[in-house]
C-alpha cells in the first residue's frame, strides 16, 4: 500500500463510499471536486480497493489494504467527535435534536447528562434514508441506540424540518426553546443563553452566580 493513499482525502473517500459508487457522489458528499476526486479513486482502483464499472466504482470489501485502513479508521477516529464530523460524509437527511440542539445552538456552551462512558448523540433521521445510515454505522462501527460510551441516540420520522448551524443540520431554534421549556430544571441555564444570544423574550431569570 502506497504511503500516499493515508492521507485526509482518501480518508474521507473510504468512510463515504457505499458497496457501489460514483465519482460526481463521493465528490459531492465529501466536498472535494471531481478532478481531486477522480484522482484518488483513481489510485485506490490502482490498489485494488476499488473496481471500475460503467460510470461508477465497486467497493472490493475484502481488499487487505481496504481492511487495514478501515481497521486504522475504526480504532484511532471511532471518539465522540467522530460521531459528529462523520454524519456530513454520509449523505443523508439528518437532524440534530434535544441535548444536542441545545449545545448548538448555545454554541457548545450547555451541555448536560453526557460524559465520556455515557454519550448520546440525539439525532433524527429521514426514514428513506435509514438503511443508509445503518450501513455506514455498521460499516464504521458506529454504535446506535446503546447504553454505553459514545452512541447515536436515533428517531426514524418520515420526515422534519431542520436548518443549517455552522457545519450541522439541527432543529429550527423555536422547535428547541420548546424542548428546553418542557425540561426546565435541566435547561433554564440555556434558555438563559438563548435569550442573550439570540434576542428573545424567555420568561428566565436563571443566572448562574460566579
Amino acid at each position: 500500500m502506497k504511503i500516499e493513499l493515508l492521507n485526509p482525502y482518501v480518508i474521507k473517500i473510504l468512510i463515504s463510499l457505499r458497496t457501489e459508487d460514483s465519482i460526481s457522489s463521493v465528490s459531492k458528499r465529501i466536498g472535494l471536486s471531481y478532478g481531486w476526486t477522480y484522482k484518488w479513486i483513481n489510485e485506490l482502483v490502482k490498489e485494488g480497493i476499488l473496481k471500475e464499472k460503467w460510470r461508477g466504482v465497486v467497493l472490493q470489501e475484502r481488499n487487505k489494504s481496504y481492511q487495514k485502513i478501515m481497521g486504522f479508521i475504526k480504532e484511532s477516529l471511532n471518539d465522540v467527535n467522530f460521531y459528529y464530523s462523520a454524519l456530513n460524509l454520509f449523505g443523508i437527511d439528518y437532524c440534530f435534536t434535544k441535548t444536542d440542539a441545545v449545545y448548538l445552538w448555545t454554541e457548545g456552551r450547555y451541555n448536560i447528562a453526557r460524559y465520556r462512558e455515557y454519550y448520546p448523540i440525539f439525532i433524527q433521521i429521514k426514514k428513506k434514508d435509514n438503511d443508509l445510515f445503518v450501513y455506514y454505522c455498521r460499516k464504521l462501527g458506529l454504535k446506535m441506540n446503546s447504553n454505553s460510551g459514545p452512541f447515536y441516540s436515533v428517531e426514524v420520522l418520515d420526515d422534519f424540518k431542520s436548518v443549517k448551524k455552522k457545519d450541522f443540520f439541527v432543529e429550527p431554534l423555536e422547535e428547541t426553546i420548546i424542548f428546553m421549556q418542557a425540561n426546565i430544571y435541566n435547561f433554564e441555564p440555556a434558555l438563559e443563553m438563548i435569550k442573550e444570544m439570540y434576542g428573545k423574550k424567555l420568561d428566565t431569570k436563571y443566572r448562574e452566580v460566579n
